[in-house]
């Protein structure tokens, strides 16, 4: 290929204006990691707050991730075979947690959920208390993550030729077993992806978590929350804290390229 030829040209040009983006984004990455030693680090995990926000934020985004696969699936799989203004209307509503600022869902789940909101009164007289509680932690990890695994859950369900599900019922697979043995299997790779990029957006929850669930330490308070308090204090837990979540984003980004390309939607 000829150095003159447009094509080269054209993809060197676009290799050279995307420098200042790409440099904007990594740059803040590269300070991080170089901004402390290892003792720092070291010391920065025995911190008293590393451990129960780690501890925390593991099992609550856990949970809401197999709360968000477990109702999202089927919601899913609906919007990927409806069609009209119902279906519109739902991946609206599905979507909204995406457009919305966190601090805007935070204040919505208070006056759902809170003492004076829609359901205060009806959890109040059974004795149950949700806002800053670990049940809220879940709840707005819910919230924020589900859209994440429903938008990609759909598009990976949409690709499923529907003839193969009428030949294995044709075979004597019941509706249900159809979809359990055929759909699922070939979505599998979009739903792993789907669930990849819901837990990552749990656990970096911050906003709504704060307003809705507070900042308890061994109650609410997660590695985003703990990273806000130590910043007041001590730095080097901040940057240990911040560092982990750093290496499960990368990890779990690392994931998402390893999928089948035509699968992923990050």
């Amino acid at each position: 290929m000829s150095r003159t030829d447009p094509t080269h040209r054209s993809h060197w040009s676009g290799i050279v204006a995307s420098i200042p983006l790409i440099g904007l984004l990594l740059l803040p990455l590269l300070a991080l990691a170089s901004a402390t030693t290892m003792a720092d680090i070291i010391a920065g995990i025995q911190h008293p707050l590393f451990g129960p926000a780690l501890r925390l934020s593991t099992q609550s985004s856990l949970i809401s991730l197999l709360i968000v696969i477990t109702a999202g699936t089927p919601v899913a799989w609906w919007l990927s075979h409806t069609s009209g203004t119902g279906r519109r209307l739902i991946e609206m509503i599905v979507d909204l947690p995406i457009v919305l600022p966190p601090a805007v869902l935070g204040v919505a789940l208070l006056q759902a959920y809170g003492q004076s909101g829609w359901l205060g009164p009806i959890f109040q007289h059974f004795g149950i208390q949700v806002p800053f509680t670990t049940t809220a932690v879940i709840l707005a990890q819910v919230v924020v993550s589900a859209p994440f695994y429903i938008q990609s859950a759909a598009a990976a369900f949409r690709r499923i030729d529907p003839n193969l599900l009428l030949v294995a019922q044709t075979l004597g697979a019941t509706p249900k077993g159809a979809v359990l043995q055929v759909a699922l299997p070939i979505a599998l790779p979009g739903l792993i992806a789907g669930a990849t990029l819901a837990w990552a957006r749990a656990l970096g929850e911050f906003g709504a978590t704060l307003l809705f669930a507070g900042n308890l330490m061994n109650t609410t308070q997660t590695m985003p929350l703990a990273i806000y308090t130590a910043l007041e204090s001590d730095v080097r837990v901040a940057i240990a804290l911040s560092l982990v979540l750093a290496a499960v984003a990368v990890g779990l980004l690392l994931l998402l390229r390893w999928l089948p390309r035509d699968e992923v939607h990050p």
